[in-house]
């Protein structure tokens, strides 16, 4: 019981200095103008971005465009803390994601690691998904081939030549699969 209170002391007292404090997924809490505290859940989207650190700047345009489009994009630089087991809430994001979407490009499929595991990870989950719906998105940052296991299963998004045209095209796909994906075609 004292941790539970220590917990709670502590986030009244960030709220009482104006913070915000954010539970991924979920939602946040924040303190009210008449002095209470709320919870306000989070009712976009998510979508667990993943990608290569040498496709960290199209992997940004790409978090900007779905955020602008009305999406929750989970996106590693912005979530994880300092100190953090990433691989656990790496495997937390993507069990929390609507959608998990495969940043590929040449630079990420002739890479080991991280990537590769996060993207087997997300086949796994997508096994658990309704069939009618679909969770795992993969989209092309350049001309690059599909692995053959992915490419007989599923369909990509190419987000080139025409960015924009292709984040559309995304936008309109995640509607179509799934129609808690929302969201709204401006860009």
């Amino acid at each position: 019981m004292a941790e539970t209170d220590s917990v709670i002391s502590v986030l009244q007292r960030a709220l009482d200095h104006g913070r915000i404090i954010q539970i991924n997924g979920h939602g946040r809490f924040q303190k009210t103008a008449d002095g209470g505290y709320e919870f306000v859940p989070e009712t976009r989207p998510n979508i667990f971005i993943a990608y290569v650190v040498e496709d960290l700047e199209n992997a940004r345009q790409l978090r900007d465009a779905l955020e602008k489009a009305g999406y929750a994009p989970w996106f590693d630089k912005d979530q994880l803390l300092a100190g953090q087991n990433w691989p656990r809430a790496i495997e937390r994001a993507i069990d929390l994601a609507d959608v998990f979407i495969a940043c590929l490009s040449s630079r990420s499929l002739a890479k080991s690691g991280t990537f590769q595991a996060e993207m087997r990870y997300a086949l796994d989950c997508a096994a658990r998904v309704p069939l009618e719906e679909a969770f795992f998105v993969p989209v092309r940052f350049e001309a690059c081939p599909v692995p053959h296991s992915i490419a007989k299963q599923t369909q990509y998004v190419d987000l080139f030549p025409d960015f924009d045209r292709g984040v559309r095209q995304l936008v309109r796909a995640l509607r179509k699969i799934n129609p808690r994906l929302g969201g709204s075609v401006r860009i």
